[in-house]
């Protein structure tokens, strides 16, 4: 099986192009592929130019009209760009076609992503789901690929071997026919992934401590969150895709309560649905959480698009009807005015901070402590110095507001989690009557 090419070494200029179909979509192609333009530049490919195309009558073969091909193949020759890159989807026999005409590269907004992936995967599941999503993709694209060996510079397994014997049908067959057993070999691969980590989290799950899935457009600060708050250690980068690998650190909050945050991958516009199906071993954390951080950069003049796209994903995933924290980061780039005018767009308040300066980030502790009130109680407890396990206890897993002594006994304002309850009722202070305690214990 070929594999699709190192482009970051062997490309030196680009050109972009945006197709749309409609007049009414063209602010909302420019926007997409200025977001082209940053993800090329992510692989580290400089841009030569880009190019916006209204297109009145596509056509199959190329996308656009033989006309308008032809010209803007003429365009990619005359400033020196040696591979062009599409911000719309193109069907293999597509992009043969531009090759064919043209003698240069050309790709599409899916395979670009798809190399960030491969890029920016560290752990072995990600690159599994990394590599699952290029198979995929490469597969239709194989006789294209074939026509290309001499620009690609070979590829590994099979694939070269065959071209070393010359091309023809039976070649090309037996490499599909290995690209579909890697694929499915993948697949059973990233089954294992999950019941692995379906094991973790049981493990985690004997003591119970709420979850929360840190979720958001791509570069909103999702990483940089979840450093702040837990003074973990997770690359936090100003780059598209910074973060693959789901990082999951616990966290006391100021009132005592533990958090499990869980940091996942960013979404973006038009991400191709092959790589959503690739990575629910990892956005599945989003799925299984008890609420969601979902953080949007709020300098972003397309931050209500981007907080849609990313609601679009949460729902194929079944994730978006979950209790929901929107945090607003960045506001140290917005004028106050425009700070109010952003955070009343949302249907439910939204917190906002900058974690570049702190401010905010009191604010946003507070609320990640609101979202789990129905799960802590706050107690006045009288315990015998020799419940020491239990003093341990709720320093471990609450908070003690306040401790003072009487006699024997340790006198403890506290903040415990609902699920010790039945292990301290037999300490409260006062003693609560039978029947009110089973209304106490039955209270949300």
């Amino acid at each position: 099986m070929f594999e699709i090419r190192d482009k970051p070494k062997v490309v030196e200029k680009a050109l972009l192009i945006g197709a749309y179909f409609d007049r009414r979509e063209k602010d909302e192609a420019a926007s997409l592929l200025e977001e082209l333009h940053e993800l090329v530049g992510t692989l580290g490919i400089p841009v030569e130019h880009a190019e916006l195309v209204m297109v009145k009558d596509s056509n199959r073969k190329y996308l656009t009209g033989k006309g308008k091909a032809h010209e803007l193949i003429a365009m990619a020759k005359e400033k020196g760009c040696d591979v062009i890159i599409f911000d719309n989807s193109l069907a293999p026999m597509q992009q043969r076609a531009w090759e064919n005409e043209g003698g240069v590269t050309v790709i599409d907004r899916e395979e670009v992503i798809l190399d960030i992936f491969a890029m920016r995967a560290r752990t072995a599941e990600a690159q599994l789901q990394v590599e699952l999503a290029r198979q995929q993709y490469a597969l239709p694209r194989l006789a294209r690929m074939w026509d290309h060996l001499d620009r690609q510079g070979g590829g590994g397994g099979s694939g070269g071997m065959g071209a070393a014997r010359g091309e023809g049908e039976s070649q090309l067959e037996t490499d599909r026919r290995l690209a579909r057993r890697r694929i499915d070999a993948l697949r059973r691969q990233l089954v294992e992934v999950r019941q692995q980590r379906l094991t973790q989290r049981k493990e985690r799950q004997r003591v119970p401590v709420p979850a929360a899935a840190i979720v958001g457009y791509t570069n909103a600060g999702k990483s940089t969150l979840l450093n702040t708050i837990t003074g973990a250690s997770v690359v936090a980068e100003d780059k598209l895709f910074a973060t693959l690998d789901p990082t999951t650190r616990k966290v006391q909050l100021p009132d005592g309560q533990q958090l499990l945050l869980t940091d996942t991958v960013g979404f973006i516009r038009n991400l191709p649905h092959r790589l959503v199906e690739s990575f629910k071993a990892t956005l599945e954390e989003a799925a299984l959480a008890d609420f969601l951080v979902h953080v949007l950069d709020a300098s972003q003049e397309r931050v209500f698009e981007f907080y849609e796209t990313t609601m679009a994903v949460l729902k194929e995933l079944g994730a978006d009807d979950k209790k929901m924290l929107v945090v607003l980061n960045k506001i140290d780039l917005l004028p106050a005015d425009r700070r109010n005018q952003v955070a009343a767009h949302f249907n439910q308040p939204a917190t906002m901070v900058s974690l570049k300066t702190g401010e905010g980030l009191p604010l946003l502790q507070e609320r990640l402590s609101e979202m789990m009130l129905d799960r802590t109680r706050r107690v006045n407890l009288r315990l015998p110095q020799s419940e020491f396990g239990l003093i341990s206890l709720i320093h471990q897993q609450g908070k003690i507001l306040k401790q003072d002594y009487d006699g024997n006994d340790v006198l403890v304002d506290a903040i415990i989690p609902r699920r010790y309850e039945a292990q301290i009722e037999r300490y409260l202070d006062p003693p609560v009557p039978a029947r009110a305690l089973e209304a106490w214990e039955a209270a949300p």
